[in-house]
């Protein structure tokens, strides 16, 4: 029988009526009491690490995580975290590049109706996750609404609906259906013991969704305050230059050493800048390519390589490099 550790954080699947809307009120315990035979599929400890919304989630925050697991990496067969649905996409892709190499599997999940609310999915979600963990893999997924998704391709996409989540870009990992789970792709197993831990982070990153009107000279500020920089463009990663000109603005980024991040507000099939004018007047020897990331990994991945160089080759360099399935083109 597998050990399990679950670690809670907070989020809708924690929530109780507070006196200005639903609010995390519910520890790990509190969380394994809706789960009676539990103990029929695997020896579980329960740990509350933060009782957060997740909205209130912060990269210091996704540190604490990785800590804890790789603190009691060696006590436990695998490892869930419940966390609230609305960054749990971000955190999923941090862990997976502070915590690369694991040979146990590391299951986030969450829920849209809290667990003690007569009509949840949290007691679905939270048994698929148990399930998933005691399988023999390795690697940080997210499993929801009986899907299992690779922790960097991870995308919330609706608001209310139990499928909320879905994988972008990326196939599935398998499909969980009550006790059995079906495959869909190989899941290759890291050959070390225990993953490496890297949670030095440099939070100084902006997102920026371009929309037409947009003043070029919010640029100017950007630089003054940011060392990387993400924008979200249109369709295939264009940049305007006529009108507003905020080709001149990258350009200027660049020369201050910022690293700036090219992707598209389209979620499917990634960013190409090599088919239009407006994307082949972009510099690629300076501009950091995305491909078909999610910005969901690009943010928090930025933020990983920042803290580990800030000299703009060896950051796009780290950036361009697949880590834990995020890129594949």
């Amino acid at each position: 029988m597998k050990k399990l550790l679950l670690l809670t954080t907070g989020g809708t699947i924690a929530s109780i009526e507070g006196e200005n809307g639903l609010v995390p009120g519910m520890n790990a315990n509190d969380l394994l009491n809706y789960l009676p035979g539990i103990d029929l599929l695997c020896e579980i400890d329960g740990y509350p690490l933060m009782n957060l919304d997740s909205t209130n989630i912060q990269p210091e925050h996704w540190v604490d995580i990785a800590n804890a697991i790789y603190e009691r990496y060696d006590d436990y067969d695998g490892f869930v975290i419940t966390h609230g649905t609305d960054t749990m996409a971000y955190t999923a892709a941090a862990i997976s590049y502070m915590l690369q190499h694991a040979n146990k599997p590391i299951v986030l999940t969450g829920s849209q109706i809290p667990i003690g609310f007569e009509k949840t999915d949290a007691k679905r979600n939270i048994l698929d996750a148990i399930r998933f963990a005691c399988e023999e893999t390795g690697g940080v997924y997210v499993v929801f609404d009986g899907r299992v998704i690779q922790g960097t391709r991870a995308i919330k996409l609706r608001t209310k609906s139990y499928d909320s989540f879905e994988s972008i870009n990326f196939p599935y990992v398998a499909s969980i259906y009550e006790d059995s789970i079906e495959y869909n792709k190989p899941i290759h197993m890291a050959k070390n013991q225990k993953p490496t831990l890297d949670t030095a982070l440099c939070t100084d990153v902006a997102l920026v969704k371009l929309h037409p009107g947009i003043q070029p000279e919010l640029f100017d500020y950007l630089k003054e305050h940011y060392k990387g920089i993400v924008i979200e463009s249109y369709g295939s990663g264009g940049i305007p230059f006529q009108g507003r000109n905020l080709l001149a603005k990258l350009n200027d980024l660049t020369d201050c050493g910022i690293s700036v991040v090219i992707t598209t507000q389209c979620l499917e099939e990634g960013e190409d800048i090599e088919i239009y004018e407006v994307g082949r007047n972009v510099n690629p020897n300076r501009i950091i390519r995305s491909r078909n990331m999610n910005t969901e990994a690009i943010v928090p991945k930025l933020m990983w390589v920042l803290g580990k160089t800030q000299d703009p080759h060896m950051v796009k360099k780290l950036m361009e490099t697949p880590i834990a399935d995020d890129v594949n083109f």
